[in-house]
């Protein structure tokens, strides 16, 4: 049974790895907050559009880290390399065909939804740039995958050191033109970025062969693609991968509708943005150590002991989400000023700030308890819980920020409301669901 002190020895390295990979946006945002706004926008949209591709990725890898934790509860351990060796290749695949589309989709995409030429122009620089980072970050999430599905997770914490060192660095150097360096400003951080995660790749693959038994887990690479075992892998994480990019998609509505209200409003909703993601790493590491104890529980045969778990993990992610709210409640400007000097600007993100810390607390019960669901292997009634929610946060941002033109704060208030939903729907199902018969 896992206590307190085995999920946080699970999951505050799975902070890290997760710190890692959303550091490049925090710290995009924080450099280009001091270049412009123009930039701050374009790196907002070009950012999320980028990670609508990416959350595919992720969702395949978040289903391939559940089967690899079933295999590793059940103890056969030589069936989890091909899953993490397939998966990869798999997803290379996917990777390059999202690269080879970049350069005749990006413009005509971002040029539909946005009105300003100046952040479509900034937008769609920043993506194309941006994009080459496929080719490595998709790869990466197999690799996180498979260190957490077997609890050997201290990998993320260096691999995150590593990776933010890199992209602070190169961000400081390539935006500003530091060191003999071009000043590249937009360009520059999205190349940062591709760079951080190319290293971070490498750094997997080199700790991956020199500390892992590649016979006990029966890692071994080749480019002969295993159909049976790809639709294996599949058949949990299609649903999965639906269920991670249906929120960013919708997410990527919401930043649209700013977008619309003005270019300040488009700067002020990204800093917020970005703090808001900063606090969610944490929060995210428990909605993915609940997928794989919950994994594990079940493939060791507690299926008794499954909802103790999600409630454990749910408590210690609550009282997360409360120190980051009354931080954003206490130390508003100080936050704020991480990203700009405008007093103005920081002024008028407040308010948007405090909604985002109330939704905090709601998010970090929702996101764990909806996670166990998945963790049971039911990703396709997850998905379907997911559905209705989504739409109504969409609902709520056509009518209050596109129709009604509410500010920046107010909009904010549709993650409340979704969290709320999601919360009721995933306590619901988890108490009358038929979870505990899913095979996988």
């Amino acid at each position: 049974m896992y206590n307190k002190k085995k999920i946080l020895k699970v999951s505050y390295p799975i902070i890290l790895g997760l710190l890692a990979q959303n550091i490049i946006n925090v710290t995009d945002t924080a450099f280009l907050g001091h270049v412009g706004e123009v930039e701050l926008g374009a790196s907002a949209i070009g950012g999320i559009y980028y990670y609508c591709f990416f959350i595919l990725a992720f969702g395949f890898s978040v289903g391939a880290q559940i089967l690899m934790a079933r295999r590793n509860g059940e103890g056969n351990h030589r069936e989890i390399g091909p899953i993490l060796t397939q998966g990869s290749l798999f997803i290379l695949l996917i990777a390059i065909l999202l690269l080879g589309a970049t350069f005749t989709t990006a413009r005509p995409m971002l040029g539909m939804m946005l009105s300003s030429e100046k952040i479509i122009d900034a937008a769609v620089i920043f993506y194309q740039w941006r994009a080459w980072g496929f080719l490595f970050s998709f790869i990466n999430t197999m690799y996180r995958a498979f260190y957490v599905s077997i609890t050997r997770t201290k990998v993320l914490t260096y691999n995150a050191v590593v990776m933010a060192v890199v992209n602070i660095f190169l961000d400081w150097v390539l935006i500003f033109g530091e060191l003999g360096f071009p000043k590249m400003g937009l360009e520059g951080a999205a190349l940062a970025s591709v760079i951080a995660e190319a290293v971070s790749l490498g750094y997997f693959i080199i700790y991956t062969k020199r500390n892992i038994g590649t016979e006990r887990y029966n890692i071994r690479f080749s480019l002969r693609i295993d159909r049976t075992l790809i639709r294996s892998i599949l058949g949990v994480s299609s649903f999965l991968m639906l269920q991670q990019f249906v929120p960013f998609a919708t997410w990527f509505v919401f930043f649209l509708a700013i977008e619309h209200l003005g270019q300040r409003e488009l700067a002020i909703a990204n800093i917020c943005r970005s703090i808001y993601i900063l606090a969610l790493i944490p929060i995210n590491s428990f909605q993915t150590t609940v997928n794989t104890l919950v994994s594990n529980t079940i493939g060791a045969g507690a299926v008794d002991k499954v909802r103790t778990v999600i409630n454990r993990v749910t408590l210690m992610s609550v009282i997360t989400g409360i120190f980051f709210c009354g931080l954003m409640f206490w130390i508003p400007e100080l936050m704020l000023r991480i990203y700009t000097h405008d007093p103005q600007l920081i002024t008028d993100s407040v308010p948007s700030l405090h909604v985002i810390g109330i939704a905090l607390i709601i998010c970090a019960a929702s996101n764990v308890q909806f996670s166990g669901i998945s963790g049971t292997g039911s990703a396709r009634a997850a998905f379907w819980i997911m559905m209705p929610c989504q739409l109504a946060y969409i609902l709520w941002i056509i009518v209050f920020t596109g129709i009604l033109k509410w500010s920046v704060a107010a909009s904010f208030t549709c993650e409340v409301m979704y969290y709320c939903l999601l919360l009721t729907a995933s306590l619901l199902y988890l108490k009358y669901g038929n979870w505990r018969n899913v095979k996988i």
